[in-house]
């Protein structure tokens, strides 16, 4: 199975479940135009117990491997749990909204777009780069940075800067944002 169609089997089994959700992570990237190589997709999802468990019992088990303790462990801990297609170890992320005021802002500016027949949620690419631009600052991973920078080379006349600026600084990822903004050769703004 492909990427695409590790995501659309998964769209398929969060609508079943009834379940909101937008494709963010390196994906959601892609899709703004600045792909790279990767075996996982990440999905923020906003899901009750319930809409948890009617998730991880659609789903076969002789195709994925998730774990309904672990979904819902990361649900109360508004952190993230796996689900796994055995047959090519795609992987997908299921990151569930937090609570905080940045998380819902983002999650209501999510847009619906068509993926190869599929109708499905991403992130803008504002929250697109202010999450991996946290996910830096959390884990100093220079990959994150490096997919910023890419999208500030292909997208910089588009963004919504007065969107950005107060997250930047709400979010605490002023550093992390100049160094981008620097491997991709422009100014920080």
């Amino acid at each position: 199975m492909t990427g695409s169609g590790v995501i659309q089997a998964v769209v398929r089994a969060l609508d079943a479940a009834g379940i909101p959700f937008m494709l963010t992570g390196s994906f959601a990237s892609a899709y703004h135009g600045a792909g790279r190589a990767t075996l996982d997709v990440d999905i923020v999802i906003d899901a009750t117990a319930d809409q948890l468990r009617r998730l991880i019992e659609g789903l076969a088990p002789a195709t994925w491997y998730a774990s309904l303790e672990a979904a819902l462990r990361a649900r109360y801990e508004e952190s993230q749990f796996n689900l796994i297609d055995l047959e090519t170890g795609w992987k997908v992320d299921f990151i569930i909204r937090k609570s905080r005021p940045f998380s819902r802002v983002e999650f209501e500016r999510r847009a619906v777009i068509e993926l190869e027949g599929t109708r499905l949620a991403v992130a803008s690419v504002e929250d697109v780069i202010l999450a991996k631009l946290e996910w830096a600052r959390l884990g100093g991973s220079a990959r994150q940075l490096e997919d910023v920078a890419e999208l500030l080379r292909v997208r910089s006349a588009d963004l919504d800067r007065s969107y950005l600026k107060p997250w930047i600084a709400e979010l605490g990822v002023a550093h992390e944002w100049k160094e981008a903004n620097r491997m991709a050769g422009e100014q920080a703004s």
